[in-house]
C-alpha cells in the first residue's frame, strides 16, 4: 500500500500552485528601465496561497471513487482541496494567471496515482466503465492547455499522476539504450544514467521539472538539439496502456514491417493511452563541454550563419540566435550595464556591428572532436562578420540557461504579461513567418501606444529549415489578462497558420493550437483528422483519454 509521501503533489524545488519554484529573481536596475521605458506604468499584483483556493465539489461518483481505491489503494486516490488545485492545469500564462487569482476552475476531480503499469490498465478500466475523463500527468509543465480538465460527455475528470513511476527499470550497454518508467523527471533520469557512464542529454528548458514520458507524448526538442536530435530521434521502444489493451511497441533500430506506431504514439497527447515504459537511445557522458557567445552583425546574417551549418555543418551540439531586441533584454537581465556594457559596445562598434545578435554555441563529446568542429565553425563564423564574445558569455548562458521561468514569476508579480509561443518553417520562408508573427503581437498587444516588447530566437535547426521561438512582454491589462493574451495568441496562431508555418515545433496542440492545426494534419479535407479520429475510436471507444485535445 503506497504511504502518504508516495502520492504527495510532488510540488519540489520549492514550487508552488502559482510559481516554478522558490527562486524569485530580482530584476536589476538597467532590466527595470527597460520595462518601464518600453511598456510604462505597470500594476504589481499578489498570488494568492493555495490555502485561500475555493474548489467546487468534487464530480467523482461514489461508486467510481470506491473502485479506483481498489485499484490503485486508498492513498493513492486524493481528492482533498490541496491536491485537486495544485493539479489545475499546466505552467502556460493563463494557467498560472487563473491559479495566481484563486480561480480553481481548471481543477480535476481527483488524482490517482498508480504505482505500476498493470494498476493504470486498472484505472483505464474502470474510467471507461464508470464514464470518467482521464488526464494524464507527467511533471504538470504543459503550456498549451494539455493538462485542461475537459469531461467531454464523461461525468467527472481525474488526473492520473505517474509521478510513482518513476524509475529506471534496465541499462543495455552493448545497444546503448536504456528503458524507463514515464513519471521519472530528467535530474533523476541523468542521475541514474550518470552512475552506468551514460546520458540522455535531452535538455529544454523545463529539464528541472518535465518527465520523459510527457516528452515522448508531446514531440519535445531539447536545447542540445542540433547535436542530440529530437525526443523523436532517440525513442526506439515504447508500451502504452489503453482502454482497448496494451500497445507493445519493441525496440527496434529500424524496421519496414508497416507503418511506425511509435510515430502515432509520439505525440498523441494522453488521447491515445498513456505510456508506461519508453526505452531510449543513451550515450556515454561527454568527456567534455564548451560553450562560447557571438554577436552576429544582424538577425539576417545570423540567420543565414544557422543555415550554412545546419547545411553543411559541422554541426555544434548547441546552436541559438537571439534577434536584436531578445539580445538587447538578456544583456540587460544578466546585469550588463554600465561600464561593461559600454566596453562592449565599444568592441563591436569597432569591428563594424552595433547592436547585434547573440549567438550561442555549445559542444560536448570529446576533447579532439570539439577542437576539430570549433575551428569549423569559427570559420563559418568569421566569414559572415560574427565578432566573439568568448567561453565567458557562453557559460553564463549555460548557468542560466532554466531561469527563464523563475524570471517570469518576477515579472507576474510586477504586473507583466509574459508569455511564449514557437513555430517552424522552411529557410525560405522563415523571415516571412518572422515578420507576420512580430506583427500581429504587435498589433494585439499594444496598450496606450506603446507596443510590446517581443524577441524571438532560433534554437533549433534543419537542414531545411528552423524553428522560431517567440517571448512577449507587455503591460498586463488589470482583470481582463487571460483575454488580452487569448486575442493575441489567436492572432499569432493565425499569422503562422497564414505563413505557411507549423502552429506548433515543440510545445505540442493541447487547446491552444486545436483548432488551427488542420494544415498540420493534413489539410482542410480533414482526411488526417478523419484517420486520427478512427485510431482513438479504436483504442478508445468510450472517449475517456484526454477529451478535447489534439483533435480540432
Amino acid at each position: 500500500m503506497p504511504t502518504d509521501e508516495m502520492v504527495d503533489s510532488r510540488m519540489d524545488n520549492g514550487a508552488s500552485w502559482t510559481s516554478w519554484g522558490s527562486t524569485r529573481p530580482e530584476l536589476n536596475r538597467t532590466a527595470r528601465a527597460l520595462l518601464g521605458d518600453a511598456l510604462g506604468t505597470l500594476t504589481p499584483q499578489r498570488a494568492l496561497a493555495v490555502e485561500d483556493a475555493e474548489l467546487a465539489p468534487s464530480r467523482l461518483p461514489t461508486a467510481a471513487r470506491e473502485a479506483l481505491v481498489a485499484a490503485v489503494g486508498e492513498t493513492a486516490v486524493r481528492d482533498d482541496a490541496i491536491a485537486r488545485a495544485e493539479h489545475a492545469g499546466g505552467q502556460s500564462y493563463s494557467d498560472i494567471l487563473r491559479r495566481r487569482h484563486g480561480d480553481t476552475s481548471e481543477a480535476p476531480d481527483a488524482i490517482v496515482v498508480p504505482g505500476s503499469a498493470a494498476e493504470v490498465a486498472e484505472v483505464l478500466r474502470v474510467c471507461t466503465e464508470h464514464k470518467v475523463a482521464v488526464v494524464p500527468w507527467g511533471g504538470g509543465t504543459s503550456v498549451v492547455g494539455g493538462l485542461t480538465p475537459i469531461a467531454g460527455g464523461c461525468v467527472a475528470v481525474v488526473a492520473v499522476d505517474l509521478g510513482r513511476l518513476d524509475r529506471l527499470l534496465s541499462v543495455d550497454h552493448v545497444s546503448r539504450t536504456a528503458t524507463f518508467e514515464p513519471g521519472i523527471r530528467t535530474p533523476a533520469a541523468e542521475a541514474a544514467l550518470a552512475a552506468h557512464g551514460l546520458s540522455l542529454g535531452h535538455i529544454p528548458q523545463s529539464y528541472e521539472r518535465a518527465s520523459l514520458g510527457g516528452y515522448v507524448v508531446t514531440r519535445s526538442s531539447g536545447q542540445a538539439s542540433s547535436g542530440r536530435g529530437r525526443i523523436d530521434d532517440m525513442v526506439l521502444g515504447l508500451r502504452m496502456a489503453t482502454p482497448r489493451g496494451e500497445l507493445v511497441l519493441n525496440a527496434m533500430p529500424g524496421s519496414a514491417a508497416g507503418p511506425d506506431l511509435r510515430r502515432l504514439v509520439l505525440g498523441s497527447e494522453g488521447t491515445l493511452g498513456i505510456v508506461t515504459e519508453l526505452t531510449v537511445r543513451v550515450r556515454p557522458v561527454p568527456e567534455a563541454t564548451h560553450y562560447e557567445a557571438w554577436v552576429a552583425p544582424s538577425w539576417e546574417a545570423g540567420s543565414r550563419m544557422m543555415r550554412r551549418l545546419a547545411q553543411d555543418g559541422p554541426k555544434p551540439d548547441v546552436l541559438r540566435l537571439s534577434d536584436e531586441d531578445e539580445t538587447r533584454f538578456s544583456l540587460a537581465m544578466s546585469g550588463t550595464a554600465g561600464a561593461k556594457k559600454r566596453a562592449m559596445d565599444t568592441w563591436l562598434r569597432l569591428r563594424g556591428i552595433h547592436g547585434g545578435c547573440l549567438i550561442v554555441i555549445g559542444f560536448e563529446g570529446g576533447a579532439a572532436d570539439i577542437r576539430h568542429r570549433r575551428r569549423g565553425v569559427r570559420r563559418v563564423l568569421r566569414a559572415d562578420h560574427a565578432v566573439p564574445l568568448g567561453s565567458g558569455a557562453g557559460r553564463s548562458w549555460e548557468h542560466n540557461r532554466f531561469s527563464g521561468p523563475y524570471l517570469r514569476d518576477t515579472l507576474l508579480d510586477q504586473g507583466v504579461l509574459a508569455e511564449t509561443l514557437e513555430t517552424a518553417t522552411t529557410w525560405s520562408q522563415l523571415q516571412g513567418l518572422y515578420d507576420d508573427v512580430c506583427a500581429a503581437l504587435s498589433a494585439s498587444l499594444i496598450r496606450d501606444g506603446r507596443p510590446p516588447l517581443i524577441g524571438c530566437h532560433i534554437s533549433h535547426v534543419y537542414p531545411a529549415g528552423a524553428s522560431l521561438y517567440f517571448t512577449v512582454l507587455a503591460a498586463a491589462q488589470s482583470g481582463g489578462e487571460i483575454e488580452q493574451w487569448a486575442a493575441a495568441k489567436e492572432a499569432a496562431n493565425n499569422a503562422i497558420v497564414a505563413a505557411n508555418g507549423t502552429v506548433s515545433h515543440h510545445h505540442a496542440v493541447g487547446t491552444a493550437h486545436r483548432d488551427v492545426v488542420t494544415t498540420d494534419l493534413g489539410g482542410d479535407q480533414l482526411v488526417g483528422v478523419a484517420a486520427l479520429r478512427a485510431v482513438k475510436e479504436a483504442l478508445d471507444p468510450a472517449g475517456i483519454l484526454n477529451p478535447g485535445k489534439l483533435l480540432p
